[in-house]
């Protein structure tokens, strides 16, 4: 997790209001008056709390529960610093990205070689592809539909996705959906293996970012959020690679058929709860399925580029 570098009433209240605590239950917690917390939340960044009340409230972050810490890291996004937890950062491995001649994606090339794969870390090999940066957003998937005059997907009205999401995934697409984009757009729904190497890396981090679970590097249930995010808002929760969204924002469809007319769905989604939002985590649906917290990418062969 993050670090406060200093403390001022700010920061106090936010904790406070991530803890989910009253002033009085609050002050308790931290072994100091009521009217002291009324006081550093009262006069907000003009506050500095004295050093032995600052270490205080370190210990009372550190020791916070993992939502707790995504509630108060989303409540105080300016106010932090990394922390050691940096070095738990997996080196950057992907190569300079480049645009798909046909819809103008941002993809990245994932190298040929041996993964971790699965919750167990089975070693597989998977050669050389492109995958998308992004999950395909409802600006892009609205293009298919004026070229293929393909139904739009549901609560869009007259054709056209809500104002303001253009750069926000597509959702409410099926399996199907997403793979007609894909055939439109000449190229194909990556399979499990390939999405999960993307989001692991050569390493098998637990996350796309590394080992550590934090859920405020991603758009995930106990966040709160409530909705689909940007594509490229959680930038701190990339992969190795430099692939956004891997964890949490939407499920995404995968080629793999986990038996028939069912098809294996990665990542997790603002719906879900962290805890299953790992890229080695299972998960399958029926073809037909959509929903609010659904949506996809696509890989490229190395010959589309090379």
């Amino acid at each position: 997790m993050a670090t406060v570098q200093r403390w001022s009433g700010v920061e106090v209240s936010a904790l406070r209001e991530a803890k989910r605590m009253s002033i009085r239950e609050f002050a308790a917690h931290l072994g100091i008056s009521e009217r002291m917390i009324s006081k550093w939340e009262a006069g907000g960044e003009n506050i500095k709390p004295r050093p032995v009340n600052q270490a205080a409230l370190d210990t009372c972050l550190s020791r916070s529960d993992p939502d707790t810490q995504a509630r108060f890291s989303f409540l105080t996004k300016d106010s932090l610093v990394p922390s050691a937890e940096a070095a738990d950062q997996p080196p950057m491995i992907g190569q300079g990205k480049v645009r798909h001649p046909n819809d103008a994606s941002l993809m990245v090339k994932v190298e040929g070689n041996v993964f971790l794969s699965g919750p167990s870390n089975q070693p597989e090999f998977v050669p050389a592809f492109y995958i998308d940066v992004y999950p395909v957003t409802n600006a892009q998937y609205a293009r298919l539909l004026a070229a293929t005059g393909r139904e739009a997907p549901e609560r869009w009205q007259e054709g056209k996705y809500p104002d303001g999401l253009d750069d926000h995934p597509v959702v409410f697409v099926t399996w199907r959906d997403a793979n007609a984009y894909a055939e439109w757009a000449g190229k194909v729904l990556p399979s499990s293996q390939q999405w999960e190497k993307a989001a692991r890396g050569t390493r098998g981090t637990v996350y796309p970012w590394g080992d550590q679970p934090t859920p405020a590097k991603c758009n995930v249930r106990e966040n709160g959020v409530g909705a689909t995010t940007p594509v490229d808002c959680y930038q701190t929760g990339i992969s190795p690679y430099g692939v956004y969204d891997l964890c949490g924002n939407v499920w995404e469809w995968c080629s793999t058929e986990s038996k028939h007319g069912r098809r294996e769905l990665k990542g997790g989604s603002w719906t879900t709860p962290f805890e299953r939002c790992t890229p080695s985590t299972f998960n399958d649906a029926a073809e037909t399925m959509c929903d609010d917290d659904t949506g996809f990418r696509c890989v490229a062969p190395p010959e589309t580029f090379e």
